[in-house]
């Protein structure tokens, strides 16, 4: 499995209803062992979260289930991530 960082950017249409969704969806994720971790940014602008999957058309195909891409209430990319500093 390798890692891939999706960041979360929200658009005009964000409408914070979707949260709860998301939240839900990231626990899903968390139960099946797929997420590492998340975490919102502090200006309010979106978010970023460490997923697991087989390649990168497997992370999109996750990440882009997310109610906030969904609704389009936040554009999302991911990243293949190699992680270079010890943690």
């Amino acid at each position: 499995m390798n890692k891939y960082l999706v960041l979360v950017m929200r658009t005009p249409r964000f409408d914070a209803a979707v949260i709860e969704p998301h939240r839900q969806f990231l626990q899903w994720l968390h139960e099946r062992g797929q997420l590492q971790e998340s975490g919102r940014f502090t200006d309010g602008t979106g978010g970023a979260y460490v997923i697991y999957a087989e390649n990168l058309d497997a992370a999109r195909e996750i990440a882009f289930a997310d109610p906030v891409h969904t609704t389009g209430a936040s554009e999302l990319t991911v990243h293949e991530w190699e992680i270079t500093a010890p943690s």
